[in-house]
């Protein structure tokens, strides 16, 4: 093809999605298809995944995009095509990325064809994409968290104007539906129900990287579940980055419980898991559909960032520590059997030792089944990044290295409580230190071994938890 067809092609391209993108991918797969009779084997694309569940499920649209495409999906980074989907929520997410470009200079040394590419959270940082046009001036292209279906499009772009092509909106209203995906699992699947993030806590960066609130349609969240029901999914988990707040944005409005209800009316749909819930939007309707529910997994993350009220309203977390323990023990009045997890920052700007010993007072108190703790990352932009005060790390890590040491033993005890109970197990796979084993989660998200084989993967098993090992179960199976 040369530049005269390439130039008619673009013209003849549809205006309207995702009819647009599918002619994009039928065009990259004819070119794919004609370098790979070059070669003598078929091109090879390998996607890379930092980050969190949402940036997991962007990977899944990318890879379903290549493979339509004509590519072979490969774990190998000396593949024809390289994307890094990248995160920025905390400054080492970065660094890892520059690390790896390294790596990536050196085999394209060895393959000048090969096309690298960025897209995710971290390109939506201006700063960011002046210094990978300034130093990495090898990558091919990049593109942002709002534009990920354009892959096919910006991909067959850079095959012919052979530049660096840098695609990266500052926000969007627009979502397409009905792009292909290649999922990880063929038993579970994440599952978008809304984008973005109107919250703007103080320390935070993902509102200015995948901008405001948007829902999806009810109506297309509960076809894409029974599709992947018909595909063989029982498990799916909704995701946003606060689902609390899901359908503020649609012209009739609907509650994240309202949804909650209507899909766990889908038939053959087993398991409902969703993530991550804000405190501030947790409401009793929601509380009370998780309980009547059985399909609605017994695990529930509620970040609590902070245990101080003071460094909580720095945050703009919108809730205080008393706020916070009152709806935790709501819950766990409501229901008894629910695994509670959160997220814990370490050496927010201006902490002080009694608002360190505040958070630990929410941990004894509250008795997390586990919990992600940080030490706090500035990020360029975020309001916290101006604040005065900050934590040295000579401060900071004793302080996190009590947190924890506390979380840890509390979990322990926590896990322990199950043993001798029955319960229903998803086998997600074989157990990595033992061939006679499999490894299944549990409904409050909580992992058992027990003896099985490689058929036993994608299915619910009863199981009888034998033993508690601080973090997981032995268990043995209930014919």
């Amino acid at each position: 093809m040369d530049r005269t067809e390439y130039l008619q092609r673009l013209e003849a391209a549809p205006s309207l999605e995702p009819d647009r993108q599918e002619y994009f991918m039928d065009q990259l797969k004819t070119l794919v298809l004609q370098k790979s009779r070059e070669l003598g084997r078929p091109m090879t694309a390998c996607i890379q995944t930092f980050g969190c569940q949402m940036n997991a499920k962007d990977s899944e649209k990318l890879l379903g995009i290549l493979e339509q495409a004509g590519f072979k999906a490969s774990e190998d980074e000396a593949s024809d095509f390289v994307l890094y989907n990248t995160c920025t929520v905390r400054d080492n997410a970065n660094q890892r990325v520059y690390g790896r470009l390294g790596y990536l200079n050196n085999l394209k040394k060895k393959n000048p064809n090969m096309i690298i590419a960025l897209c995710g959270c971290m390109m939506q940082e201006p700063t960011v994409v002046e210094k990978i046009k300034k130093s990495y001036r090898f990558v091919d292209l990049i593109f942002g968290t709002h534009n990920i279906f354009k892959l096919a499009e910006l991909l067959f772009t850079r095959y012919f104007e052979k530049q660096m092509i840098i695609d990266v909106w500052d926000g969007t209203d627009k979502i397409v539906e009905n792009l292909p995906a290649e999922r990880k699992y063929s038993f579970k699947s994440g599952v978008n129900i809304m984008y973005g993030c109107n919250n703007f806590c103080s320390y935070c960066i993902v509102p200015y990287v995948r901008g405001r609130e948007r829902s999806r349609n009810p109506e297309d969240i509960i076809k894409e579940i029974e599709a992947l029901v018909a595909d063989g999914v029982v498990e799916v988990m909704l995701l946003g980055q606060n689902v609390n707040s899901y359908g503020k944005t649609l012209e009739t409005p609907m509650t994240f419980a309202e949804l909650l209800k209507r899909v766990a009316k889908i038939e053959g749909l087993e398991r409902i898991r969703f993530m991550t819930s804000h405190p501030k939007d947790l409401s009793d309707e929601l509380i009370a559909v998780m309980r009547d529910c059985p399909k609605i997994c017994r695990h529930l993350h509620l970040p609590l960032q902070s245990g101080s009220s003071r460094i909580l309203k720095q945050m703009n977390r919108v809730y205080n520590k008393e706020q916070y323990l009152a709806l935790a023990k709501k819950i766990q009045t409501e229901i008894p059997d629910l695994s509670l997890t959160t997220d814990i920052i370490v050496g927010f700007p201006g902490e002080m030792e009694e608002d360190f010993e505040e958070t630990l007072d929410v941990v004894r108190k509250v008795r997390f089944d586990s919990a992600f703790t940080f030490i706090y990352s500035k990020r360029t932009g975020t309001p916290a990044a101006a604040m005065e005060n900050q934590v040295p790390e000579e401060v900071v890590k004793p302080r996190f290295d009590r947190l924890l040491k506390e979380v840890q033993k509390i979990s322990a005890e926590r896990c322990s409580k199950d043993v001798g109970k029955t319960m229903t197990a998803l086998v997600e796979g074989m157990d990595d230190h033992d061939p006679s084993m499999v490894t299944g989660r549990l409904s409050n998200n909580i992992m058992v071994h027990f003896p099985g084989d490689a058929s036993d993967i994608g299915t619910l098993l009863t199981v009888r938890l034998l033993e508690s090992r601080g973090f997981y179960y032995i268990g043995e199976r209930i014919s």
